[in-house]
């Protein structure tokens, strides 16, 4: 399936822009209003909690799991599955719906950080803590834009066997949420941080999956219609 290059630009900026000042809006709403407020003091309590019950095996694990998305292992990730799906599906439709989907929400992660910069939770963390703030996670909307948008890519190849579905999705999603969580019990994120995360992922993927997994064309009676691109 050819790519309609000016489309795909047209679906995929209009809306990743709203994303960004939604995003850029809701972190300034959290920073500036309600910090102070209960629902700051709850937030901060989510991570009180878990680093109260902290354990050595939970440590353990959370470190490996939040490993699976730092920016090395996605960035070097994202580019091999560039080339494996250039060379497998023969077309560029899922590298560059890929390469959009992880990117973007990067690039929104980057500015939220910089407009709306909120601390770390007051508990002592696990990891070192990067320049960039709190809101939102980036680690959390990273893992939801590549494994979910690896998941999806699976799925419109192997559409005919359920279990393979079942199977990528549980991965794709269960990844995300395990890194999610991670990101909380080791003190680098709030609740709202790694929700607003995982929204940030979803509508990346689904943005990119609008403009670049789809063909668009019209009937005999001059009807635009839209189908998911199937593979050949």
């Amino acid at each position: 399936m050819p790519i309609d290059g000016r489309s795909a630009l047209r679906l995929i900026l209009l809306p990743l822009s709203i994303m960004a000042a939604l995003t850029i809006g809701v972190g300034l709403l959290i920073t500036k209003v309600l910090e102070t407020t209960t629902i700051g003091a709850n937030d901060q309590g989510v991570n009180e909690e878990l680093a109260d019950g902290r354990t050595t095996f939970w440590s353990d694990v959370t470190d490996v799991l939040s490993k699976l998305s730092d920016t090395p292992v996605i960035v070097i990730a994202t580019a091999v599955l560039v080339v494996v799906f250039r060379l497998v599906f023969k077309r560029w439709n899922e590298s560059l719906f890929l390469v959009v989907a992880v990117w973007s929400q990067s690039i929104i992660f980057l500015l939220s950080t910089v407009l709306a910069k909120r601390d770390r939770p007051e508990v002592e963390r696990l990891d070192p803590a990067p320049p960039t703030s709190s809101f939102p996670s980036g680690h959390t909307s990273a893992a939801v834009a590549f494994y979910c948008g690896v998941a999806l890519v699976l799925t419109l190849h192997t559409h005919r066997y359920k279990i393979l579905n079942v199977l990528w999705w549980l991965v794709g999603l269960g990844i995300p949420l395990g890194i999610a969580y991670s990101r909380m019990y080791r003190g680098m994120h709030h609740l709202s941080d790694v929700a607003w995360g995982f929204l940030l992922g979803l509508v990346c993927v689904a943005v990119a999956a609008k403009a670049l997994l789809s063909t668009r064309h019209t009937t005999r009676e001059g009807v635009r219609t839209t189908r998911t691109a199937w593979p050949p």
